[in-house]
């Protein structure tokens, strides 16, 4: 079994399509935590793609896993 490396899907509209700032961090949409990124990838790809009518809409992945044990 492959190690686990968690990663946290969010996104929302940007208050600037050149940052990472959000217009509004009570509407932010919290995906989902993932085991790999070929999962969190999968749900970004959709969460994006749902959202592609939105230009300030914006989706990321998180890798939490550097965030909880940086040394890997």
């Amino acid at each position: 079994m492959a190690k686990q490396l968690l990663h946290l899907v969010l996104g929302g509209e940007l208050t600037d399509l050149q940052g990472t700032e959000f217009k509004d961090l009570s509407a932010v949409d919290i995906v989902g935590i993932y085991p790999s990124y070929e999962t969190a990838y999968k749900a970004w790809k959709s969460a994006a793609q749902a959202s592609v009518d939105n230009a300030h809409m914006r989706y990321f992945i998180v890798h939490l896993h550097r965030l909880m044990d940086p040394e890997h």
